[in-house]
């Protein structure tokens, strides 16, 4: 069995450990708590017969005073970078986390998960602030960590993309 390090990524608050619960346990919380430091979760995933063992690294969310560390990043083989569609704040911090990634390990397979699709009349990221991230041609899903819209096809989808030739 393959086994490959992913780092979810994103601004604190965007939703990396609710992403990360729905996927690994189908589970949803409204609870927030606050990362601290890494948790590490681990999820077999079948991807074209292939099975591989999914060590899911959920890294503090990123602030002003608070960045990621680069050791957490260290033998990531890919990476979920995480935005809030109700705060369109948190591209900035896309970028800036996606830029640091192909600083300090170089560039690896990276998908952006706009969270928060649910909350439809809060949502504030529109289709140009979108575009923009078109620029690192990386997957874009809309997802909802509350009903899983997405969740597993995100996660299914980047494990492809480590795998293939």
């Amino acid at each position: 069995m393959i086994q490959k390090k992913v780092c979810i990524l994103g601004a604190a608050g965007v939703g990396k450990t609710s992403l990360t619960a729905q996927f690994v346990y189908s589970k949803f919380s409204e609870k927030y708590l606050s990362s601290m430091g890494v948790k590490i979760d681990k999820k077999v995933v079948t991807v074209d017969e292939t099975q591989v063992n999914l060590m899911i690294w959920d890294i503090h969310g990123e602030e002003k005073h608070k960045k990621i560390t680069s050791s957490y990043l260290r033998g990531a083989a890919g990476i979920l970078t995480v935005i809030d569609g109700t705060r369109p704040e948190t591209i900035q911090t896309a970028h800036e986390i996606l830029t640091r990634v192909h600083t300090d390990i170089g560039k690896i397979p990276n998908i952006f998960l706009c969270n928060k699709v649910d909350l439809t009349d809060a949502w504030d990221i529109n289709p140009k602030q979108l575009d923009e991230l078109k620029q690192y041609n990386n997957p874009i899903y809309n997802t909802s960590a509350k009903t899983g819209e997405h969740v597993e096809e995100s996660f299914v989808q980047l494990t492809r993309m480590l795998i293939k030739p």
